[in-house]
């Protein structure tokens, strides 16, 4: 296992999301799939829950006669938010996980190596195929003390991100270990483990102990527990967080990496104030919010949101009597699921600030073009929800008279395993029929590259765009995620309104090439950001650097993913430049190095791909489903 050499590892675990998940029910389809070949496989139905119309529930029948057909377990709407509920109902140290949502990673909270990945690659584990990846360095982090007072998981992934930056992570593997663990429960490594997708690792793992077994144990499943702990380790790379240094952090507009500490930016107003999300799952993340506001108003110009993440912590959450406060403080209380996070409802007024206890804050992402989002902690949340104004938590106290409440959690959770819906028998489901909906199309068949592009640059971008800004989120955008053909309308309308125009008029002549800076297609795993794009022309994206994920749904979906050997040649080239690449099916198999020529500039310049043998040959096939078929 050398580290930027490809390896495969078994896949034990799969889980899908609505939003992602039609397309891997529909690669499943095209790849003549007979039933699931992993442990456990699971559809949930968390991002498009809002049925404003027809489209959303078409989605949920699809997906579940998909489950019955295949034979995956099925979360139903308004169970809860995958990540959470996948961690208390199946999670198990040891196991692998990969799953077409990039916050999967949240898994590692259980000592588990999950992996957030495109669809196709979970689609490709689900019908038994091994999980490809370059093998990434491993990153120690050594955590020394206890969080103090009015700090919590958040602050601490925030202070990672604070110091590294969303490229941080890249090509990286985070293991946590060190004294500091003992004060952390599972639900708060959840915290930091699912927002090491922010930082662009891969995965974040840590160990299965006491925490762990504790957890297991409360959710009626100790018998699932294995201890798995670091010995005597050596990491390529190490850190060291002092956790009783920490502050109260935030994330301001509009990068999870733009951190500062909250009293930086203390009294700035604030007109929306959510709490929710895959990032603060947990019921302490809840209780300790009610608990801020219980007894109070909250302020008269700030909405306050609460979103469940799962009903099994809305059922805790009520028998503790906080659901109770919360409402009598002024919150409003939504269905369990991903909601504003995905930008499905909930979107601020433009302008206005609004603080999450999300892990994104991507421009557009809330569904409000001009939006400004931070993210925080849930006691910073509950703060400027009373005060109406960002508020450091620890001037709470006199403030508004606010002392640090002492939580009295259950010992025991909730546990619901009737909302899940279980397999079918494989002899019973071979009956089954997919139920698709007129919004439901089949995936488009893409050509296999050409050996010659000659395409003009429609488009270039700079740093850290991410799949948001290619694909958007958002109640507008999103219920067309089975439909390829309306949901290529959308690509890259944020950053340049035309560009599916553009894009349509010389698809089938020429197509066109991207450009683009660092770290391109941060963020979701969603592989639209891939399809949409291709499907109006797209050949070729010559980048400075790629973000992980979306550099192999690209491969996946056969667009060739080139990067400048030279930086400083990404400012030689401007949009409408045409740009030749010629004898690509030659050139790629034989190594890395490439040759683009601007025509327009008379220039060359060098390039290089990191595709692996089995990369190249379904790019230059024009994607990977046909060869998954025929094997």
């Amino acid at each position: 296992m050398t580290p930027g050499e490809e390896i495969a590892i078994r896949v034990d675990q799969t889980l899908t999301q609505d939003a992602t998940g039609t397309l891997v029910m529909q690669e499943l389809e095209a790849m003549n799939l007979d039933r699931a070949q992993t442990e456990v496989s699971v559809q949930y139905v968390d991002h498009n829950l809002l049925q404003a119309d027809e489209k959303n529930a078409e989605d949920h029948a699809f997906l579940r006669s998909a489950c019955r057909r295949y034979g995956l377990w099925f979360s139903k709407p308004g169970n809860g938010v995958s990540h959470p509920t996948h961690m208390k109902r199946f999670g198990k140290p040891g196991k692998t996980l990969i799953g077409s949502d990039s916050h999967t990673c949240a898994g590692g909270s259980l000592g588990m190596l999950a992996i957030g990945v495109g669809g196709l690659e979970v689609a490709s584990g689900i019908a038994g195929e091994p999980l490809y990846l370059r093998m990434p360095e491993i990153w120690g982090i050594r955590l020394e003390g206890e969080l103090p007072q009015w700090v919590s998981a958040k602050d601490v992934i925030l202070e990672m991100l604070r110091r590294h930056g969303v490229k941080g992570g890249l090509n990286r593997i985070i293991e946590y270990h060190g004294p500091g663990l003992a004060s952390l429960t599972a639900m708060d490594r959840h915290v930091i483990a699912n927002m090491g997708a922010e930082l662009g690792a891969t995965a974040s793992v840590f160990p299965a102990d006491d925490a762990v077994r504790e957890f297991l144990r409360a959710e009626g499943r100790e018998d699932d527990f294995s201890e798995l702990v670091a010995e005597d380790a050596d990491y390529d790379v190490t850190d060291e967080i002092d956790l009783s240094a920490l502050e109260p952090l935030i994330a301001k507009p509009s990068s999870p990496g733009n951190v500062v500490p909250v009293r930086e930016v203390a009294g700035e107003p604030v007109s929306q104030v959510v709490i929710g999300s895959s990032a603060n799952p947990g019921l302490r993340d809840f209780a300790i919010a009610a608990a801020i506001v219980k007894g109070r108003q909250t302020g008269d110009a700030v909405s306050f949101d609460v979103n469940p993440s799962s009903r099994e912590i809305f059922a805790d959450l009520t028998k503790m009597g906080a659901t109770l406060d919360l409402i009598s403080a002024g919150a409003r209380i939504h269905q369990a699921g991903c909601m504003g996070c995905i930008g499905m409802g909930q979107a601020p007024a433009a302008g206005a600030n609004s603080l999450r206890t999300f892990p994104r804050n991507f421009p557009g992402r809330s569904g409000t073009k001009e939006d400004s989002v931070w993210l925080c902690s849930p006691e910073t949340a509950a703060a400027a929800a009373l005060t109406g104004v960002i508020t450091d938590p620890r001037d709470l106290p006199e403030k508004v008279g606010v002392e640090y409440p002492e939580l009295d959690l259950p010992e025991e959770s909730t546990v619901n395993t009737d909302m899940l819906v279980a397999p079918l028998e494989a002899d019973e489901a071979q009956s089954e029929e997919l139920v698709r909906g007129p919004n439901i199309s089949a995936l488009p068949d893409f050509e296999p590259l050409p050996d010659r592009i000659e395409a003009p640059v429609l488009l270039k971008v700079g740093d850290d765009i991410s799949t948001d800004e290619i694909s958007p989120a958002g109640a507008r955008a999103l219920p067309f995620r089975s439909n390829i053909p309306k949901l290529a309308e959308f690509t890259y309308t944020q950053v340049s309104e035309d560009y599916p125009e553009r894009a349509k008029k010389i698809a089938e002549s020429t197509g066109h090439v991207i450009v683009a800076g660092e770290n391109y297609g941060q963020g979701s795993s969603r592989e639209h950001a891939a399809i949409t794009p291709r499907y109006l022309g797209l050949h070729a994206v010559i980048a400075k650097s790629f973000a992980r994920i979306h550099w192999q749904n690209l491969a996946n979906f056969g667009v060739l993913a080139l990067e400048f050997t030279n930086a400083d040649d990404y400012d030689r080239i401007d949009e409408d430049d045409t740009l030749v690449l010629d004898g690509l099916r030659d050139l790629l198999p034989g190594g890395p190095d490439a040759e683009v020529h601007n025509t327009t500039k008379d220039e060359k310049y060098p390039l290089r791909h990191r595709l692996s043998e089995r990369q190249v040959e379904a790019v230059l096939a024009g994607g990977r489903i046909p060869l998954l078929a025929r094997r």
